[in-house]
C-alpha cells in the first residue's frame, strides 16, 4: 500500500474506515429471501453474523438469551456488574441518571467491588439453562484467575477480549498469559482480540484461536484515540486480518480462523462493509445498546470508562430506537440505518448477487471519500 510522507522523518500508509468505502453493485442480483446470513464457528452455527459486545450497557443474562434466540450470540461480560453484585439493577439505573461531572468517578467506585466467582458461575448457568449457545468474556489479566470457573459453569465459547491483545505480551512484573499453551489445553473454542495488523493477527491465529477480534479504540464509547493517541481505521484493519487469515490457511494446511470486526459498526451499512472487507461476523455494542431491553437504559459504556488509573472511555447517551428484534431483524421505522441490521445485510448481498457470507467477502469495494 502506498505510503505518504508525514514529515521528513516519518512516513505512514493511508488507511480507511468503513465510512471511507462503499460496496459496488454487480451485474447480477437476487431475491433477498434467498440469501443466507448464517455462519458457523467450531461446532456452533448462528443464523445471523452478530455478536453482542460484552459490555454492561448491552448484555445481561436476559439479553444474551434474547439475542441467542434471535439467531445471534450474546457475550457475557464476566468483569462487569453482573458478576460483582447480586442485583445490579439499581446501580445500572444510577449510572444512567448520573450527571456528566460525576459519572467517571462514581463508575470507578461502583466497579471497584470485587468479582465473585459464584456469580460468574450463576450468570453462565442462567444463560445455559435457556438452551442458547453461551459465550463469556474475560480480559487477558483475569483469564488465568477465572478460566476454570468459566469452563466448569458450561460456557460454550471463551472470549479473551482487551483493547489490544498480543501473542507476545512482555512484562517484568508478572508472568504473562501464554495464549498458545492456554488455548491448547482448553476444551472450548477461544475467540481472542483485539488486533489491528496483519502480523499481530497472524501471531494470534498461530495460538490456535478459533476466531480473532479486529479493532482497537474504534467503539462509540472509546476515547482511546484522544487519551493514548492509538486507533485504527476499521476497513483497512479487517482487510489486513483477512489477508493474514488467507495466508494462515495455507500455512496451516487448511485451518480456517474466523475474523470478527469489533468496533466501528454503528449503522447497518457498516455490517455489510465489514463482511465485504473479509469479516465473517461483527461484534456490536452501541447499536444494541439502543434496544428497549438493553441494561444501559439508553446509555452506553465499556470497561475503559471506569478504569481505575486511566479511563479511556465515556458513558454516552445513545437513546432507544426499538426492541432487540426490531434492531436486528426489523421492521425498521427509520431510514438512518439504526434498525433492521440483518435485513440491510440481506439486501446488500442480494443487490450484489451473492448468496452467502463467504461469497460476499469477494464483493468489489471502492474508496468513496
Amino acid at each position: 500500500m502506498t505510503e505518504i510522507e508525514i514529515g521528513k522523518g516519518k512516513r505512514g500508509r493511508t488507511a480507511y474506515s468503513f465510512d471511507d468505502i462503499a460496496i459496488v453493485p454487480s451485474r447480477r442480483t437476487r431475491d433477498p429471501e434467498e440469501v443466507s446470513t448464517a455462519w458457523q464457528i467450531d461446532a456452533y452455527r448462528f443464523e445471523i453474523p452478530v455478536l453482542a459486545a460484552p459490555m454492561d450497557s448491552v448484555v445481561s443474562p436476559d439479553t444474551a438469551v434474547a439475542i441467542g434466540r434471535l439467531g445471534g450470540l450474546g457475550v457475557l461480560n464476566l468483569e462487569g456488574l453482573w458478576t460483582r453484585y447480586e442485583d445490579p439493577g439499581p446501580l445500572l439505573a444510577e449510572i444512567a441518571a448520573l450527571d456528566e461531572s460525576d459519572v467517571t468517578r462514581r463508575m470507578q467506585e461502583i466497579y471497584a467491588e470485587p468479582i465473585r466467582p459464584d456469580l460468574v458461575s450463576e450468570r453462565i448457568r442462567a444463560v445455559r439453562d435457556s438452551g442458547v449457545t453461551v459465550a463469556a468474556a474475560l480480559s487477558p489479566q483475569r483469564t488465568a484467575q477465572l478460566w476454570k470457573t468459566v469452563v466448569d459453569a458450561g460456557a460454550d465459547l471463551f472470549v479473551i477480549r482487551g483493547t489490544t491483545v498480543s501473542a507476545e505480551h512482555v512484562s517484568g512484573r508478572a508472568e504473562p498469559l501464554n495464549l498458545k499453551q492456554f488455548i491448547y489445553e482448553l476444551d472450548v473454542p477461544v475467540i481472542v482480540g483485539g488486533c489491528a495488523t496483519y502480523q499481530a493477527a497472524l501471531h494470534l491465529m498461530r495460538t490456535g484461536a478459533a476466531g480473532v477480534l479486529v479493532g482497537f479504540g474504534g467503539g462509540a464509547s472509546h476515547t482511546t484515540r484522544s487519551v493514548l493517541g492509538v486507533s485504527v481505521p476499521m476497513a483497512s484493519a479487517v482487510a489486513d486480518v483477512h489477508a493474514a487469515r488467507r495466508d494462515y490457511l495455507d500455512e496451516s494446511g487448511g485451518r480456517y480462523v474466523h475474523v470478527i470486526a469489533d468496533g466501528g459498526v454503528g449503522r447497518s451499512g457498516d455490517v455489510s462493509k465489514a463482511i465485504a472487507c473479509g469479516a465473517d461476523a461483527v461484534m456490536m455494542g452501541s447499536p444494541l445498546a439502543r434496544a428497549s431491553e438493553a441494561p444501559g437504559r439508553g446509555f452506553h459504556w465499556g470497561s475503559e470508562a471506569h478504569h481505575g488509573e486511566l479511563p479511556r472511555g465515556e458513558r454516552v447517551q445513545v437513546g432507544t430506537v426499538g426492541t432487540l428484534a426490531e434492531i436486528l431483524g426489523g421492521p425498521s421505522r427509520v431510514s438512518d440505518g439504526s434498525m433492521n441490521f440483518v435485513g440491510a445485510l440481506r439486501r446488500a448481498m442480494a443487490t450484489t448477487g451473492y448468496s452467502d457470507l463467504k461469497e460476499f467477502q469477494r464483493v468489489e469495494v471502492t474508496v468513496a471519500r
